[in-house]
């Protein structure tokens, strides 16, 4: 059996900015430090972050006055923002910049009444922080997930009609979906580049050439992760038998047999540690050593807070403020 590993793969640059926002309140905080929502959706950076003694909770209620709150990657609504501030939270915003940039998108279209209709899953924290963005009484922001939604969907002034998307879908199915938006609302305006994320296409990209190669696909990533469902999604359309597995021990031999090419990717929320006791795991049970696709190169670096980096270690939080 022989492994090809995908590049790129795993972490992107806002998983990774969102964990060294934590690791370094960690170390400046000498209190507890809460996290609205997991920070990423994996498991095993869920859990690492726990043991470090991070509280996860999913309401702000659940956090004491004057705590400290980290949000997730995924963004969150203005409503959650004016509950830290009503609860005096020192709040540390570990939102993905690209989630910001369409946050920020909603936001405009907001204040000038411009109604908006989101592309992307419903129930899903991304979505759910974006739709918070709208708040004008005189508007109205809509959530479609399909084409059919699309046809069903009736608003108040077609001429007046803004789109944005969720940054971890299926770049073909989104494509289509704005293709229909088009069709049915001709006058209709959007982002002048998609809000997909670049670390989403350029894993999607990765994994349809690998489908070229590969007998069975392994995606890493958690179960609630989009991004790795999306990729898990596309190896399968593409004909390719891909499972989604959170960790080298949901392997089934029985999915190896006959296999000569074990491609081997990850969500970018999956860290590099996963990858390798997959790896590991393959070569244990008669792998060859990988071999590494050729692929984009990824350069993208998002800084975290500078009034973070410039805090000094505190034991009491008082007198700290909001990032």
């Amino acid at each position: 059996m022989n492994i090809i590993l995908t590049n790129p793969r795993g972490f992107c640059a806002g998983v990774k900015r969102a964990i060294s926002i934590v690791e370094h309140a960690l170390k400046i905080y000498k209190t507890k430090i809460y996290i609205r929502h997991e920070l990423v959706h994996n498991q095993h950076v869920v859990n690492t972050l726990r043991k470090k003694g991070v509280i996860f909770v999913e309401k702000i209620s659940q956090i004491p006055n004057c705590s400290i709150v980290i949000f997730s990657a995924h963004g969150v609504s203005k409503k959650i923002v004016q509950e830290s501030i009503k609860k005096k939270l020192i709040i540390l915003n570990a939102t993905c910049p690209l989630v910001e940039k369409v946050h920020m998108e909603v936001s405009k279209s907001s204040k000038k009444g411009i109604e908006t209709i989101l592309i992307g899953h419903q129930g899903h924290p991304e979505v759910e922080g974006t739709m918070g963005q709208y708040n004008n009484k005189n508007g109205k922001i809509y959530l479609v997930e399909s084409i059919e939604d699309v046809n069903n969907l009736s608003v108040k002034n077609s001429n007046k009609l803004n789109y944005v998307t969720q940054t971890t879908l299926s770049v073909a199915n989104t494509k289509n979906i704005i293709s229909a938006l088009k069709n049915k609302f001709p006058n209709i305006s959007g982002p002048n580049k998609e809000d997909i994320c670049y670390a989403t296409t350029n894993r999607q990209t990765a994994v349809r050439q690998l489908s070229k190669i590969a007998d069975i696909i392994l995606v890493i990533g958690s179960k609630n992760s989009s991004n790795s469902n999306r990729l898990a999604e596309l190896g399968n359309e593409t004909g390719t038998f891909t499972k989604l597995i959170n960790s080298f021990v949901d392997i089934k031999k029985k999915w190896l047999k006959n296999v000569n090419y074990i491609g081997v990717t990850a969500g970018a929320s999956a860290p590099e540690i996963l990858i390798t006791e997959v790896v590991q795991y393959l070569q244990k049970i008669g792998a060859n050593k990988p071999i590494e696709m050729i692929g984009i190169r990824e350069k993208k670096v998002f800084k975290i807070p500078k009034k973070l980096l410039n805090i000094k270690i505190i034991s009491d939080n008082t007198d700290t403020k909001n990032e």
